[in-house]
């Protein structure tokens, strides 16, 4: 730490003290730079560290191990923050051989050596940064197998290297190059496998402030800390050739946590797992080969976890964006049925409006007629009040007119309730009967007596009646069709208890082409029509847990019908 980072920052201290007298900017410049170093330096010092917990084994006077832990927090340094932390990777290899290994290799070959590892791992974190669209975060199995191949492809390369420059420089044999450049591979892999993805998931979580999610339950790290620790037990307690055969346990509770909680949870485990393990190999005096053998296993269990994790997280991923979809769907199926509602009223405005200005216009003349009545020296006053009487009538229907227009008209949530089959199609007559009269077309309902309370949202149900009547007065205006009716039926049946619907229309019939695709949106005989009105009656009866259907298309004789199930149905939007 005093090597990298102490002196350093005295020396910028003084430095910037010095030039204040010179230029006040330049100081500030330095000693805004400042903390820059302490990355770096926090590195350097978590770096020696783990130099000094995993220094396990030599092999013939190198210290090689594989277990190297600090290779990896130096590759996630470097990808989260930049290659710079080459440098302070390059510093450490630099002190851990001279203070904490005490190596025997030469001064000028440990530089070398430490040249070639800094600088190619700070290669490969550049290559994963700038030209294999790598994402720290891990979100998606792709970036996982990136990292892994580039740990495998990365540490092969640089092993070989080192391996080639301690063959030439007398430090191996070529029949004992073996050992040393697969514990160096396997150490190097393990390290970065293990390590790297648990730091990046965690400065992902620091970044999204979510750091608590990255924990695990109490429960379930209890019972994965239990049957990982008896999976070592009877690892343990077998011979070593047996032990290589139970490894296998060590599977469950690393594909567990990957399941229940994703990358995350296969991050943690393994990092667990790996500890314990290293923590066993050591307390039983594992030779270096045997540590070796066991951190092969290991390396296959930490793909098979990460990969299990990663594929659980993208399932969750896609889970709750589908949810989140399935929401604004929701959101926007509403608004288009509200502007299908507001399009609906607004083609109608005209003969609603004239609906409304004859009770008022005829409550005017009684308020007037009364009046004058009130005004006479002997005043009429039964006649006036029943003139008074007529006049709150009056009123009353156009207030029950605009009111009714008003609640069609809402946006909101869909409401359930219970719903009086007589009162929707009076509503619903309310509203369509001025623009039928306008454009002489004669309604005629035809209400069975036992058809029952239906359950549902009212309006929406009233939404689908009123698409389908205008539609059938649509069709009559535009042919001119002489006698012009339509003919409302309402008619319960009992396999299964349900209430259909129909409305029949005298006009020139649908043609077969477009029958077909009729509920489809965007499918419109009008020409002023958007074609959205029977596909939104399709979702809301849909909705309901109903069905609707051209019944038939014949001149003449064109029938829509649906019908709604009697019991309460689990609502959707629609």
């Amino acid at each position: 730490m005093k090597l990298f980072g102490g002196n350093e920052l005295i020396v910028a201290a003084q430095r910037g003290a010095a030039d204040a007298r010179v230029s006040p900017f330049l100081t500030f410049r330095r000693l805004a730079a400042l903390p820059r170093l302490a990355g770096p330096a926090l590195f350097l010092l978590v770096y020696l560290a783990l130099e000094w917990a995993s220094y396990l084994y030599e092999y013939k006077g190198l210290p090689i191990t594989a277990w190297d832990p600090g290779l990896g927090v130096a590759l996630a340094a470097m990808i989260l923050r930049g290659p710079y932390y080459g440098i302070a990777l390059f510093a450490g290899l630099l002190i851990a051989e001279v203070l904490i290994v005490k190596s025997a290799i030469d001064g000028p070959l440990i530089v070398v050596v430490a040249a070639i590892i800094s600088a190619g791992y700070a290669l490969l974190a550049a290559v994963l940064r700038r030209h294999l669209r790598f994402d720290p975060a891990l979100t998606h199995l792709r970036d996982v197998l990136v990292l892994l191949s580039a740990a495998i492809i990365g540490s092969a390369l640089i092993t070989a290297l080192l391996t080639l420059i301690l063959l030439a420089d007398g430090q191996l044999h070529l029949s004992d190059t073996l050992m040393p450049s697969l514990a160096f591979l396997i150490g190097d892999v393990i390290g970065i496998a293990v390590t790297t993805p648990l730091l990046l998931r965690l400065a992902q979580h620091w970044r999204d402030r979510t750091l608590r999610a990255f924990l695990p339950p109490l429960p379930d790290a209890t019972v994965f800390c239990a049957v990982t620790f008896a999976a070592l037990w009877l690892i343990a307690r077998t011979e070593s050739a047996d032990g290589f055969k139970l490894f296998y346990l060590l599977f469950l509770p690393v594909v567990v946590a990957a399941v229940r909680r994703g990358l995350d949870g296969a991050t943690l485990s393994l990092a667990v797992t790996q500890l314990a393990l290293v923590g066993l190999l050591i307390r039983h005096g594992y030779e270096a080969a045997g540590f070796t053998e066991f951190q092969i296993l290991m390396c296959v269990l930490t793909a098979t976890g990460l990969i299990v994790g990663i594929v659980v997280s993208e399932r969750h991923e896609a889970d709750r964006k589908a949810r989140a979809a399935a929401v604004q769907l929701k959101d926007k199926e509403n608004e288009i049925a509200h502007a299908a509602r507001f399009s609906l009223v607004s083609g109608m405005t005209s003969a609603l409006a004239h609906e409304i200005n004859q009770p008022m216009a005829a409550a005017r003349a009684l308020a007037r007629s009364a009046q004058e009545l009130l005004r006479q020296p002997q005043a009429d006053l039964a006649r006036a009040e029943k003139n008074l009487a007529t006049v709150v009538a009056e009123i009353d229907l156009a207030s029950g007119i605009v009111r009714r227009m008003r609640e069609f008209i809402r946006r909101g949530r869909p409401h359930v309730s219970t719903i009086d089959v007589a009162h929707l199609i009076d509503d619903t007559l309310t509203l369509i009967r001025p623009e039928a009269a306008r454009k002489h077309v004669t309604i005629d309902v035809d209400m069975a007596p036992e058809a029952s309370p239906i359950h549902g949202d009212r309006i929406q149900l009233q939404q689908v009646m009123l698409n389908l009547v205008r539609n059938s007065i649509d069709s009559l205006s535009a042919a001119q069709q002489t006698n012009a009716e339509i003919r409302i039926t309402v008619r319960r049946h009992d396999d299964p208890p349900r209430v259909e619907f129909a409305v029949a229309d005298n006009g020139p019939g649908i043609a077969p082409e477009l029958a077909e695709r009729l509920f489809q949106p965007l499918t419109t005989s009008k020409r002023e029509g958007l074609g959205l009105g029977l596909s939104i009656s399709l979702a809301i009866v849909e909705a309901h847990g109903g069905r609707i259907w051209l019944a038939s298309g014949r001149p003449g004789a064109t029938e829509f019908r649906f019908y709604l199930p009697v019991e309460l149905p689990a609502l959707r939007s629609a």
